[in-house]
């Protein structure tokens, strides 16, 4: 494949020497890129409002991923909710004890959007030493709310940046009750799974007793499974809590056996703390068969790439031609291998945490 470069060899060249001059590291090559993309937009004569545009955003990028990464071997909670939660709402207070209970007890931080209401009650519960804040400058509700250590609170201009700030830098996500807001950051979240645009994660619905989320899981399953929009099986994608302690095991079981996935040469590989038997293997395959393109599930030992990587060489492995569609029922195969571990008689915890590099 041809080098991405201006087409011009002196330009390429000093572009090349101004990386390299900046510092040493393994992703020169992409830096390189980036520099090339700048140039390329001034070559095209690109509007000013884009360039202002593109410069914004990966401004945003570079600071967000400055902020968390010192907090990189920390897993991470999403809140998301509504603004206009008053704190003497039960939502506010589940949402507030919820948080202190994953910083507290899990040792989980805390990643909301800043603001008042649902966003506070995360922040407030988590407190300064556990939370994030990733605030949007708005006309309105735009001052972050006063439970947020300066050094982590993180502002963008833009919505679609900040989301992705959300889902690059976390391991689950609790949503509340909330209007557009939520619905567009719940919608978008799932989608993202669904099509495996963002890895499997434990997603949460949270209510203090309302029947907010149960109407909208009946729109769901009437409107859009009913006509054939989504798949039955994308509701394995999500769960309802109303209990602070059962929405923390609920997130914290996900990952008693599961570690992460990578595909390596068009086959899925999940990466697991303890190798099944093959009993269980074989189990997998006779109900999970339905996933497969091709092939059977099969437990292998680390790849060239992967030890060429260091990629999470310690853990077992078991590989599979998915068939990149059936996301749910990957999540029914991944809730599966965990049941393996906290099922198993005598098992007492504490659940390890989720796997952050």
């Amino acid at each position: 494949m041809a080098r991405y470069s201006m087409g011009d060899p002196l330009l390429d060249e000093t572009i090349r020497d101004l990386v390299a001059r900046a510092g040493d590291g393994e992703n020169q090559d992409l830096i390189a890129e980036l520099m090339t993309t700048a140039l390329k937009l001034h070559r095209d004569r690109a509007d000013r409002w884009e360039i202002k545009l593109f410069n914004s955003a990966l401004k945003e990028m570079r600071y967000s991923s400055k902020v968390f990464r010192s907090y990189a071997e920390t897993p991470k909670v999403t809140i998301f909710g509504s603004a206009r939660t008053a704190p003497d709402h039960p939502d506010y207070q589940l949402a507030s004890e919820f948080a202190r209970l994953m910083w507290e007890d899990r040792g989980w931080m805390v990643v909301t959007g800043a603001g008042p209401g649902i966003m506070e009650a995360g922040n407030r519960g988590a407190g300064r030493d556990g939370s994030f804040g990733v605030n949007i400058r708005l006309p309105f509700e735009a001052a972050p709310n006063s439970y947020i250590s300066g050094s982590r609170l993180i502002n963008f201009k833009y919505f679609f940046t900040r989301k992705l700030g959300f889902v690059k830098e976390s391991h689950a996500f609790a949503i509340f009750p909330g209007g557009f807001g939520t619905m567009d950051e719940a919608f978008e979240l799932l989608t993202l799974i669904q099509t495996g645009k963002a890895p499997i994660q434990p997603v949460v619905l949270m209510e203090a007793g309302s029947s907010y989320w149960s109407s909208w899981q009946a729109f769901v399953s009437d409107r859009l499974e009913g006509h054939g929009m989504i798949s039955p099986a994308d509701a394995n994608l999500f769960v309802l809590a109303r209990d602070a302690a059962a929405a923390a095991d609920e997130i914290c079981r996900f990952y008693a056996n599961y570690h992460s996935q990578r595909y390596v040469d068009g086959r899925l590989v999940l990466r697991l703390r303890h190798a099944p038997t093959r009993q269980q293997v074989e189990d997998l395959n006779e109900e999970f068969s339905d996933i497969l393109a091709r092939g059977r599930i099969e437990a292998i030992g680390p790849s060239e790439a992967e030890i060429r990587d260091g990629d999470a060489l310690d853990c077992a492995r078991l590989a599979m031609w998915f068939d990149r569609r059936s996301l749910g029922r990957l999540r029914l195969l991944v809730d599966r291998l965990n049941s393996y571990v906290y099922e198993t008689p005598g098992f007492e915890g504490p659940l390890p945490r989720p796997h952050t590099a």
